[in-house]
């Protein structure tokens, strides 16, 4: 039995989420907390195997909570909250939530939120959590770009191909905001190249995270538009319900495409694009997530002679993504998150 403290300060939807909850024969609700300080406590002595965590809340707030229990009692963290509030929300991010899911306002499991909830429970049971709150790094500028140490340097050949970028292309699902502020952070105001991400999100929240992740980077952060020409020294963040596509002379393509890729915008889709538009002339990354989507797509990125990267498991929050993609060969090489940063800061030095 999954065992979850659920957390908010309206009786309403405490009722709502234990109904949800509970309407799974897997999921048991073994504790209600109204604030903050009550969540820190309960999270002590009943040791749950997940926490729900509403984040606005008299006494104590959600961010300070999640803050408090990722130092004292590690437990993986589920940030509930409205869209129209994500761009605030993300902060639950950088406090030590997971993910952040719209808070369900119906008491029934065939809810969008209500089932995505449930699953979401699921998938966080036994994932990997830190102990500490890791803050992010200073802003990137040209004075603080460090070259790579020689010991990470490229072999002649993988450094002519990954000269030759003309792209960046990254994927990412569970653990992919913090994973992108992070990595974003780390690079200069005048990277040469346009990057392209899918971030798996709930609907509703990608214009809060194009927000949150242009507040620590340097580089401009915007959502894709279709039918744009990419810049470089540009992020552009996937729209939502959208497969996103880079055509030849890179422009941005969105459609509802009739593939059946799970997930919609799909990390396969937006990989299998440019290897097509732009063959080897590209970085395709794949971050943390579960499941499979864009190991397919960075598979074709190789074999098109583009220089692709995975995540590797120690810096992950779920391996599921970056596994797939190594075990398929799809990987030039698998890199702690740091390195990635380092290894796209060798291109901007190589590129200057």
């Amino acid at each position: 039995m999954i065992r979850v403290l659920t957390v908010d300060d309206s009786p309403t939807k405490r009722r709502f989420i234990r109904s949800i909850l509970e309407s799974d024969a897997e999921l048991s609700v073994v504790g209600e907390a109204t604030n903050g300080n009550e969540a820190v406590n309960l999270s002590r002595i009943l040791k749950p195997d997940v926490v729900t965590m509403d984040l606005f809340m008299p006494e104590m707030d959600g961010f300070e909570a999640i803050s408090q229990i990722m130092t004292t009692q590690p437990v993986p963290i589920l940030a509930l909250t409205s869209a129209d509030l994500a761009r605030l929300s993300f902060k639950a991010l950088e406090a030590g939530a997971l993910m952040i899911l719209n808070t369900p306002v119906a008491a029934s499991r065939h809810d969008p939120d209500a089932a995505r909830l449930i699953s979401t429970v699921k998938m966080l049971v036994g994932v990997k959590v830190v102990r500490r709150k890791i803050k992010p790094p200073a802003l990137a500028s040209e004075e603080q770009a460090i070259p790579p140490s020689p010991a990470q340097l490229l072999d002649a050949s993988s450094l002519f191909r990954f000269r030759e970028a003309q792209i960046v292309a990254i994927g990412a699902s569970t653990g992919g905001p913090p994973a992108l502020q992070s990595l974003f952070a780390r690079l200069p105001a005048n990277f040469p190249l346009p990057i392209v991400v899918v971030q798996h999100i709930s609907i509703g929240f990608v214009a809060g995270l194009a927000q949150w992740l242009a507040s620590s980077a340097a580089l401009r952060v915007k959502i894709a538009e279709n039918g744009e020409k990419l810049a470089s020294g540009t992020i552009y963040i996937a729209a939502e319900q959208r497969h996103i596509s880079i055509l030849r002379q890179g422009i941005v393509a969105l459609s509802l495409s009739t593939k059946t890729d799970t997930h919609c915008p799909s990390v396969n889709v937006l990989f299998e694009s440019i290897a097509e538009s732009y063959h080897g002339n590209a970085v395709g990354i794949l971050l943390t997530g579960m499941g499979e989507d864009g190991a397919r797509g960075l598979l074709r990125l190789r074999q098109a002679g583009a220089y692709t990267i995975a995540q590797d498991e120690t810096s992950s929050v779920i391996f599921g993504m970056p596994k797939a993609a190594i075990e398929r060969g799809a990987a030039v090489e698998a890199l702690n998150l740091e390195l990635i940063s380092s290894r796209l800061t060798q291109l901007w030095a190589n590129n200057r």
